[in-house]
């Protein structure tokens, strides 16, 4: 491990930090997008049925959006607005994923340049060949960024497209439940005129 990171020379901290990066949002996107903070079950099941959950979890997505639609008593549209900011929270921090994704493999190939040019730079004039050294260590670093960088990134985007999915999952279940409570109060409000 020592000699990775000694290889990729300047690169391992550049490296390191979208490997650190991509590792906590990771971690900390899979705990907020448990069932239990986004749709707990029970209110999940309500939702399907077309009744109002009797219970609430003011700490999930579906029960903050739960308690604004009870508390605040919203038109439609402010309804759907409240929803789509609580799908945009659970998006917090895909973005620096995705730039990792990116960056990492894009650090990797600089090195690879960087240590090329170190390679083909310490030309011996008399030999015309390369010193040993700067040959050895110019083609570390060009193998080991190479290495380094797609070892974050493919993970990085295995998740990413993970989390991605699971995001665009909830939001459709959302979606289904905001428009469940709409159509109960529609429902509501029409019992109530003679």
């Amino acid at each position: 491990m020592i000699d990775l990171i000694e290889g990729a020379g300047i690169f391992a901290w550049p490296l390191g930090l979208c490997s650190v990066l991509a590792v906590f949002i990771i971690f900390e996107r899979m705990i907020a997008l448990r069932d239990g903070k986004t749709i707990p079950r029970e209110l999940e099941a309500s939702f399907v049925r077309g009744q109002m959950p009797e219970s609430m979890v003011p700490e999930s997505v579906a029960g903050r959006i739960l308690q604004f639609f009870q508390s605040r008593n919203p038109d439609p549209e402010q309804l759907k607005a409240y929803a789509r900011l609580q799908i945009i929270r659970m998006e917090r921090g895909i973005f620096l994923l995705d730039t990792v994704v990116s960056a990492a493999p894009l650090l990797g190939l600089l090195g690879t340049v960087t240590g090329l040019v170190k390679v083909f730079s310490r030309i011996s004039p008399e030999s015309g060949m390369p010193e040993p050294a700067a040959f050895v260590q110019g083609v570390a670093m060009a193998l080991t960024t190479t290495m380094l960088g797609l070892a974050i990134a493919i993970p990085a985007l295995v998740f990413s497209n993970y989390l991605n999915r699971r995001i665009d999952t909830v939001a459709a279940k959302i979606n289904v439940a905001v428009e469940r409570l709409l159509a109960g109060r529609r429902q509501e409000t029409a019992a109530q005129q003679p």
